[in-house]
């Protein structure tokens, strides 16, 4: 059947996430309290045109290479058809390329747009299958399923594709994230990891992933031995030695850090220290969990959403 498009504009605000969370590489994610909104309509006018506030501004794409316009054309394929011009606003206040799911976001952005923009599109394209075309357009699903569903979730991909479950966090997890001024690519932190490791380390990163899903849905005092991991962030380190050490300092506190997805954030789980400095070009922000995950209403930006400041984030 030819799509029937929505008349007026709809907008969705989708979170932060943090990937791996030490052991749960691949597989692990959290949705934090730090959101982009985007708001797209329908134009009769051909082609795509972007604008952007905040994170990324002047430097993203301001046309259909804009990987939220991407994500929708993708989308509108899968549905049936696409328009013949869309217009889109991207407010951004996730860091880009810093480990904190901003692509991610940008892609679960695209997809449910382009998905609320048909009449019908839900029942083309249930949650299920968003995720899944979601988790295709970025290789994997370990950023893309918090940022749907919120909370902390554990993702696998079987051979129809993606599929993830979220759990509830435990009042004892307190995110704090450590933003460098410096970016990192993931393709980069990618290429660093080798082809093998020990059976030994993989044996006790299984185990420690396993702990770190009691810990952080029931036991957070449990959460620093949980957060070990021997299959990637050491290999990382030489090339992120602010962000290793860093994670050293914090765990020799006694905080559950970790390196934030490919870095090069770092993210603390539990509290730091009283009087914890980061040191020069660091920013910390504590952030609460995302519990509720991508959200989709009709109209425009308000003002609140037009401000490209993170409401209730703290240094």
């Amino acid at each position: 059947m030819p799509l029937t498009f929505e008349t007026g504009p709809v907008r969705v605000r989708v979170p932060a996430t943090s990937a791996n969370l030490g052991p749960g590489f691949d597989a692990l994610g959290l949705a934090l309290g730090l959101h982009d909104d985007v708001a797209a309509e329908v134009s009769a006018e051909p082609g795509v045109r972007v604008t952007v506030t905040g994170e990324g501004a002047g430097e993203l794409p301001a046309d259909d290479r804009h990987l939220v316009a991407r994500a929708m054309r993708a989308t509108f394929d899968v549905l049936g058809g696409r328009p013949t011009g869309l217009a889109l606003e991207c407010v951004n206040r996730i860091p880009q390329a810093r480990g904190l799911g901003s692509s991610s976001a940008a892609i679960v952005a695209g997809v449910l747009l382009a998905r609320a923009l048909v009449v019908d599109g839900l029942q083309r394209l249930d949650d299920a299958a968003a995720l899944r075309l979601a988790a295709e357009i970025e290789g994997h699903p370990d950023n893309v399923a918090p940022c749907l569903l919120g909370g902390f979730t554990v993702a696998w991909t079987e051979p129809a594709g993606a599929r993830a479950v979220s759990l509830a966090v435990a009042d004892g997890v307190r995110p704090t994230v450590f933003v460098p001024d410096e970016r990192g690519l993931t393709a980069v932190a990618r290429a660093a990891l080798p082809a093998a490791v020990p059976h030994a380390d993989a044996a006790l990163t299984a185990g420690r992933a396993a702990l770190l899903v009691h810990a952080l849905t029931g036991a957070p005092e449990l959460l620093l031995p949980a957060t070990v991991d021997r299959l990637h962030q050491d290999y990382r380190a030489e090339g992120m030695p602010g962000t290793a050490a860093l994670v050293t300092a914090l765990r020799a506190a006694g905080v559950a850090a970790v390196v934030s997805g490919a870095g090069p954030t770092v993210l603390a789980l539990t509290e730091p220290p009283e009087g914890f400095a980061p040191g020069m070009g660091w920013r910390s922000w504590r952030l609460p969990v995302e519990v509720h995950g991508a959200t989709v209403v009709r109209g425009r930006l308000g003002h609140a959403e037009r401000d490209p400041v993170a409401a209730g984030r703290k240094s």
